[in-house]
């Protein structure tokens, strides 16, 4: 069954690895590299991309759409929502000062789910409060993707294993080095962005992460 034929609870309970990308990974087309990082265990993915105008935001957010849908796994639009709708993707992703979720919710209705970034205790339970379908935590450790963002450490994970209540990916400057930790805190799922975007080899880059977490009871690989 496609995805987009089940409840959108059910779909988020089953991604561990969620891949975060521009418009421009290593490897190139951007086809390509999505095909590789899903084969290597990559269970959702969000194209955050703040340089293109949006002729062209829209358009690569259409083959990112497009290939996910194919090899079936959710396909995510960081901020913009209008971006989200027309490009057929399954949920879009807020920060803190983007859209409130209620004018997203008024805007699509039961189109989209969304993924909301927490960075404190508090934002984690204003999540639940405010009906996220799953949130960001971190980051865990500084990234220069989010320069200026003091990093969270592992007792926000934990917090979060705790009070939230929907599902909630640990975030920032993972790789397989530093995984196990997070996943010991009680993250249901980890998120990535330079360990396989800017890898020459995205399928290789996915299977390391998924074997560190296996590692650590995490999830099983065949």
């Amino acid at each position: 069954m496609s995805p987009s034929h089940e409840p959108f609870g059910d779909i988020l309970a089953k991604v561990k690895l969620y891949l975060i990308t521009d418009a421009f990974p290593k490897m190139q087309p951007i086809e390509r590299f999505l095909t590789a990082a899903i084969s290597g265990g990559v269970g959702m993915v969000q194209l955050r991309e703040r340089t293109l105008d949006d002729k062209h935001l829209l358009e690569v957010a259409t083959r990112c759409a497009a290939t996910c849908r194919s090899l079936q796994v959710p396909f995510v639009v960081n901020d913009r929502a209008d971006i989200a709708l027309a490009c057929g993707a399954q949920g879009v992703h807020l920060g803190q000062d983007d859209l409130p979720i209620q004018a997203l919710r008024e805007l699509a209705g039961e189109r989209l789910f969304v993924g909301l970034s927490t960075h404190t205790p508090e934002q984690i339970d204003e999540a639940t409060i405010l009906g996220a379908d799953y949130i960001g935590v971190g980051p865990v450790h500084a990234t220069p993707t989010k320069p200026g963002r003091a990093a969270v450490g592992i007792d926000l994970v934990r917090y979060a294993a705790t009070h939230a209540t929907m599902p909630h990916f640990a975030i920032g400057g993972l790789d397989p080095r530093n995984v196990a930790a997070v996943l010991g805190a009680g993250a249901t799922g980890v998120s990535v962005l330079r360990w396989i975007s800017q890898s020459e080899d995205p399928q290789r880059a996915a299977v390391l992460l998924m074997e560190a977490c296996a590692r650590s009871g995490f999830v099983k690989v065949s």
